[in-house]
């Protein structure tokens, strides 16, 4: 099924990857999800409106670790790291992400940093966002600014708006992150692009109808 507007979840083995694309449809923007060892050419012939890189339950500077091309930061489509995601993506171009010196898990309150990210557009100052990992980002990459921390994070959420490159360190697609559907809506919708007038309903009926007429 081709899809004119799309947004595309890399699979690092998180657990909550088939709750990101839910969000995403919520917003009425078609999503499917991919595994990272999708090879970037294949990403590339997709043309997705944006890309989101989930979770994962390794540490990016192990051997091994569940990794991406450099190639996909630069292919000037919007990108927004999740946790795992996240430190990837700061690790691959340059920055730094340690071993925390305790894990962070459960509720936390989140504070905005000025000038304010479109990504947090009717998101108030303070909220309580999701927080699960064991490592987190020490150094950002150049071209990042913090948007977003908290009283353990000072990296909770970064961005360089230029290359529209993004990454929370928390978990806006569970319920626990108060204003995580509004995020995710701003990324799709607004630095994405996409329409929002995608719906499951048509697109069920609409590949029904193409089995019946292969068959």
């Amino acid at each position: 099924m081709d899809q004119k507007e799309k947004v595309i979840v890399i699979d690092f083995g998180g657990q909550y990857n088939q709750l990101v694309a839910r969000r995403v449809r919520e917003c009425n923007v078609y999503c499917e999800i991919y595994s990272y060892r999708t090879d970037i050419e294949q990403i590339k012939a997709m043309n997705p409106m944006g890309i989101i890189l989930t979770g994962g339950p390794n540490s990016v500077y192990e051997e091994g670790a569940a990794t991406c091309s450099p190639e996909l930061f630069n292919l000037g489509i919007p990108v927004l790291g999740l946790c795992y995601g996240a430190q990837l993506m700061m690790y691959v171009l340059g920055g730094d992400v340690q071993q925390a010196s305790e894990r962070e898990y459960g509720k936390t309150e989140l504070t905005l940093d000025s000038p304010k990210s479109e990504l947090f557009d009717d998101v108030p100052e303070k909220s309580i966002v999701w927080m699960s990992h064991n490592d987190y980002i020490t150094k950002t990459a150049a071209g990042f600014r913090t948007i977003a921390h908290t009283a353990n994070c000072p990296y909770a959420a970064v961005e360089n708006s230029e290359k529209k490159l993004f990454g929370f360190q928390f978990h806006p697609e569970v319920l626990h992150s108060q204003f995580g559907s509004q995020m995710l809506k701003n990324f799709v919708i607004k630095v994405c692009g996409c329409s929002g007038d995608w719906r499951m309903e048509d697109f069920a009926e609409r590949t029904i109808r193409q089995i019946r007429e292969k068959v």
